[in-house]
Formats: structure tokens, C-alpha cells, sequence
């Protein structure tokens, strides 16, 4: 069953997303996953009819012969973001869940690249089928944005099959940043050979309780997505982090972790800011 989305929660919902958009905009224009702007290519002699104001007066002092400066015009690689909608995502320990933080950092980095004139499209990983082919139509994005609010607790994840889905249909080189908490198996090996042919990033959001549960001894738990009854120790990761970064650092895609109870914009800046996307993993 599907939760309704009351006007005054969508209503600060799209006010926290444009908050964020603005707060990740600032400061990360040098970063390959928001643009880089028109870039530098060569000087060449002046012809009759060229601007004057594309003068390279630095060539031009040297050689004694008038140079302008040629630049490459800016490439609209569309970004697609993958949102895991599974039932994992919602169960949380903490006042804000997973979903919610990856459905807020989503559109932030969404509106982010639309403002640097990016297509965006989205991809839902669960069990509904939510696909928008990438649009430079802001009112579009806050729809799917407004859309995927209305969450299921018996949603599937379907991360790998979506992954698999969209490799065939990609024509041109794009960005890729898949948000989940990375449950499902076979999800690294996937993004791996999507990042063969794209720029792929992983944003991996975790609950406090997946890196170690509070309570001493046994817990007996029961997995949101299959109903599958099972017995953890206590002070024991739920997730073997270690092997999901591994996988993913050899298949060269970049991997920040979120945390739900910690800040996270200072860790988004810095991941796009200094590394792009796979600008240092490989």
C-alpha cells in the first residue's frame, strides 16, 4: 500500500531539495559530474571575420602574429540516477530513513546538473516501473521526485535487473549514480561493466544499526523484502562493507558511503569536487 503525500509535506520536501541543489551547485564547477563549462582547446592565426574579443594577446605578443583562442563547446551528457525503492530502504533506526536521504540527495544532484544544462533522467530499482528518459525539464524532475515520496514496505529490489536493463538501451556516453544501500547481490559486478563504457558513481546510503546493532547477544530479525527470518550478533555488521568496496573499486566505479544519523552535504561536495566521477578510482 502506497502512502499519500500531503501538499504541505511535498510542499517542504521541494523546498529542502532546491536548498540542497543550491548547496551542492556552489563550489563544484570544476567537477566532471556537474560540467566543466567550455574548454581551452588551441590558439590558431587570425582570420578575417573571427571575434576580437577570442584574441589570445599572450600568443599573439610572441609571435608578433594575431591568435585567437578555440574552445570546445560544452557536451550535454545526460545523467541518469538509479533510485533504490526496495522495502530495505525504508526500515530505519534512526528519525530520517535511507530512502529519504537518497531521494533528497538524488534531486539535489538532479536539479545540481539541470542548472548546468545536464539531461536528467530516472530509473526506479523496485518492483514498479518508474523510467523517465533524460529531459532538461525541471518541472519533470520535481514530478518523478514528488512521485517516488509514495514508497512501498513490500517493494523488491530489483537494483542488478535495472542495471542490466538500461546497459542496451545507453547511446551515448553518460553519467550514472546509483543511490541504494546495496543489499542485493550482484550489484557491484553490475555497475563494474556499466562503468566499462560510462562514468558511474555509487552513492551507498547505510543505517547505523547495518554497521553494528546496538543490543548485546542474539537478535532475531526478519528481512524486509522476502519476509526471511534469521539470527544476527549482536555488535556484528550486517553488511560485509569491506567486500562491497573492494568489488567496487576494482571495476573502477567511486563509492561514497552515507550515513543516515550523520551531515552528508560537506561529503557530497568533496566526492564530486575532487574526484568527479571515476576521476581517482582507476
Amino acid at each position: 500500500m502506497l502512502p499519500e503525500v500531503q501538499p504541505s509535506a511535498a510542499r517542504k520536501f521541494v523546498i529542502a531539495i532546491r536548498r540542497l541543489a543550491n548547496d551542492l551547485s556552489y563550489g563544484l564547477d570544476g567537477s566532471r559530474f556537474l560540467g566543466s563549462g567550455i574548454d581551452y582547446v588551441q590558439s590558431r592565426q587570425y582570420l578575417p571575420g573571427d571575434p576580437v574579443k577570442a584574441m589570445d594577446w599572450r600568443v599573439t605578443a610572441r609571435t608578433n602574429k594575431h591568435h585567437i583562442k578555440e574552445y570546445e563547446a560544452q557536451r550535454r551528457i545526460p545523467a541518469w540516477f538509479l533510485l533504490d525503492t526496495s522495502a530495505s530502504m525504508v526500515v530505519s533506526s534512526t528519525e530520517r530513513s535511507k530512502y529519504e536521504v537518497a531521494l533528497q540527495v538524488a534531486g539535489g544532484l538532479a536539479l545540481a546538473c539541470l542548472d548546468r544544462t545536464s539531461p536528467v533522467g530516472v530509473l526506479g530499482c523496485g518492483r514498479r516501473d518508474v523510467r523517465i528518459q533524460p529531459s532538461l525539464a525541471k518541472d519533470q524532475v520535481m514530478q518523478w521526485l514528488l512521485r517516488l515520496r509514495r514508497h512501498a514496505f513490500d517493494e523488491e529490489t530489483m537494483v542488478t535487473r535495472r542495471i542490466r536493463e538500461l546497459r542496451p538501451t545507453l547511446q551515448s556516453r553518460s553519467i550514472i549514480v546509483l543511490v541504494s544501500d546495496l543489499h542485493e547481490a550482484g550489484v557491484a559486478h553490475a555497475a563494474a561493466l556499466l562503468a566499462q563504457e560510462h562514468e558511474v558513481a555509487v552513492i551507498q546510503v547505510q543505517d547505523p544499526a547495518e554497521v553494528c546493532l546496538p543490543a548485546g547477544g542474539f537478535v532475531r530479525a526478519r528481512e524486509a523484502e522476502t519476509g526471511r527470518v534469521f539470527t544476527a550478533r549482536a555488535r556484528s555488521q550486517m553488511v560485509d562493507q569491506q567486500r562491497i568496496a573492494s568489488a567496487l573499486r576494482r571495476g573502477g566505479v567511486d563509492h561514497l558511503v552515507l550515513r543516515t544519523d550523520e551531515p552528508y552535504l560537506h561529503k557530497l561536495r568533496h566526492f564530486f569536487r575532487s574526484r568527479g566521477v571515476s576521476g581517482g578510482g582507476r
